[in-house]
């Protein structure tokens, strides 16, 4: 029994002192990572500077999406499909229209404008002079309209079906529903820019990516024949290989972590600047702006962890491909 407890004991000293050393040897490849992260200036801005343009790139290109798609959906609100009617329809006919519509799905909204309230909308509408003159002498009324507004405007099958099968609207049609208009050519040409945007944003940022980690593979390349005599020291007494290439892991993944908090501090500010003009072109990134500053720590930490993946990533593959070479 005795001795049981003993090796138990022997046991967890020896797991202590293991762990120990596993923690002496993380903090010295960090201290000695941090060290030649300062050894070549020139070399770590450039491939500072580099990454930091990519993860900007990927900024801009996950706030631009988010942007086009809130304008999507504020311009798909401002949407609506009209369904006119002879200005002689029974209001409780209406009434029963417009209560079929709000129970078909993806209809979001229903509401009537009267004939009278149709011909003030015109006027107020058309900005045309010559326009407005004959609006304002034509005796002719304005059918009233049913307006509808889509969930999503792009499927209008609910209300193709219910313009073929109801038989009150096809006894008071007026004329042929709207299904399409200037608003809906509007969603139309903003959806091929998110569309545009993607593509390449991904283009960008996939090149801006091999960019910088071919930098960060070249710096870390001459990094390991520079220090080539203390690699051959470090490898004839015997230290283990992963202990070799974590010090250049960590040089790298700093890189990655400079350029991240830059980048995060950068796109922040030029969100800040390019509110205004943008808002001024239809575009507002208020919403972006307000949850980049509201989530800041867990915005800072994803840029930061893209930055250093890249560079492990990079680093990894450069000591495994030149390390052997020393």
């Amino acid at each position: 029994m005795a001795d049981r407890q003993e090796k138990r004991r022997v046991a967890e000293v020896l797991a202590k002192k293991r762990k120990s050393r596993r923690l002496l040897t993380l903090w010295r490849m960090i201290r000695y990572g941090a060290s030649n992260f300062t050894r070549n200036a020139w070399l770590t801005i450039a491939a500072t500077a580099v990454m930091t343009v990519t993860l900007l790139i990927v900024f801009a290109t996950i706030v631009s999406r988010g942007v086009l798609l809130q304008t999507i959906d504020e311009v798909s609100h401002k949407v609506d499909i009209s369904l006119y009617l002879k200005n002689d329809t029974p209001s409780q006919t209406i009434e029963e229209m417009m209560s079929d519509l709000r129970g078909r799905k993806n209809v979001r909204e229903v509401s009537y404008v009267d004939a009278k309230d149709a011909r003030k909308e015109q006027i107020k509408q058309q900005k045309d002079q010559a326009t407005l003159e004959a609006l304002s002498q034509a005796t002719n009324k304005l059918p009233a309209t049913i307006r509808v507004q889509l969930k999503d405007v792009k499927d209008t099958s609910s209300l193709e079906d219910f313009t073929e099968h109801n038989s009150q609207y096809r006894q008071y049609k007026a004329r042929e529903a709207s299904f399409k208009g200037e608003r809906s050519q509007a969603l139309d040409k903003i959806k091929n820019w998110v569309a545009i945007a993607d593509r390449v944003g991904l283009a960008a940022t996939v090149v801006f990516i091999v960019i910088s980690s071919l930098i960060v593979f070249n710096t870390i390349r001459m990094a390991i024949f520079t220090r080539k005599e203390e690699i051959s020291m470090m490898k004839l007494i015997g230290a283990d290989r992963n202990f070799i290439r974590g010090p250049f892991i960590v040089e790298a993944s700093m890189y990655g972590f400079i350029a991240g908090i830059i980048a995060t501090v950068i796109g922040i500010v030029l969100m800040n600047i390019l509110r205004q003009p943008l808002k001024n072109y239809g575009f507002s990134i208020d919403t972006m702006l307000n949850g980049a500053v509201t989530y800041l720590p867990l915005v800072a930490i994803g840029i930061i962890a893209i930055g250093i993946l890249i560079g492990i990533v990079s680093s990894y593959l450069a000591t495994r491909k030149y390390l052997n070479k020393v």
